[in-house]
């Protein structure tokens, strides 16, 4: 009898931890849109030229798992491309890479540029009304900058750098009971010598579907990425980046 009864606590326990994890892991993948402006510039000497740069229309793309092992963070990984091409008329004489131009030059540049966000995260408040997450974001820049100049295609400079950048990360998530609405903010901070980086995006939220198997939620929001680079890989920025975006996160 007493194995029995043993045998019966087990697997009450077992079926209790089984519905318990079931609720608490989580998988997460998103995609999103982003119309994006751009401003600023950079250079390899800190003095930047402000280019005029065109509108594009970029991706973000990000998986999340969440799990309820204490102790052991969350996981997000975030893909997000920045590319652009701008122009601009030099006030003064500029550096970037090899070359030197004159003041009153006029320059094409090309923009592609790629951050990945590993992001390791705690939950502090997780339930249908409101949720909290907290935690550390390794941001890894990759960038190939290209500037022509407009009358000679021939005189042209171009750099590749890349490198991790360390950044703080919280989320902050709110459900609005029984309508299927909810809105989040989210961001990602430093300022540390002379680099001042931040990623934040606001965003209202829509379930258009919620079941046992899956979830999903659209996303229509604003996001605004700040990249002021001092000497990273030896190149120098006061580049922005923001605009609004729609997408779609999918939980299992």
């Amino acid at each position: 009898m007493k194995k029995t009864a043993l045998s019966i606590g087990m697997i009450v326990l077992g079926v209790s931890f089984t519905s318990q994890a079931d609720t608490l892991l989580g998988l997460y993948a998103g995609a999103q849109g982003w119309n994006m402006q751009t401003s600023g510039g950079f250079s390899s000497d800190g003095t930047n030229a402000n280019f005029n740069f065109e509108d594009k229309a970029n991706s973000n793309l990000y998986v999340a798992f969440e799990h309820p092992l204490p102790l052991i963070p969350n996981i997000k990984v975030q893909r997000t491309i920045m590319n652009t091409m701008g122009e601009t008329t030099l006030n003064s004489q500029y550096s970037f890479g090899d070359e030197i131009y004159a003041a009153n030059t006029d320059l094409n540049t090309d923009v592609q540029l790629t951050a990945t966000d590993f992001i390791l995260y705690y939950e502090l408040f997780d339930n249908d009304l409101i949720s909290f997450d907290v935690g550390v974001n390794a941001k890894y820049i990759d960038g190939d900058l290209m500037v022509t100049e407009k009358e000679d295609s021939s005189s042209f400079s171009r750099e590749e750098f890349s490198g991790p950048v360390p950044m703080v990360y919280s989320r902050l998530a709110i459900g609005i009971p029984f309508s299927g609405f909810g809105a989040f903010v989210e961001g990602s901070f430093l300022n540390i010598d002379d680099h001042t980086l931040s990623d934040y995006q606001a965003a209202l939220t829509y379930s258009l579907m919620e079941n046992l198997a899956v979830d999903v939620t659209f996303q229509v929001g604003y996001r605004a990425v700040e990249l002021e680079l001092d000497d990273l890989d030896d190149i120098y920025s006061n580049l922005e980046f923001k605009g609004v975006y729609a997408g779609l996160e999918v939980h299992f």
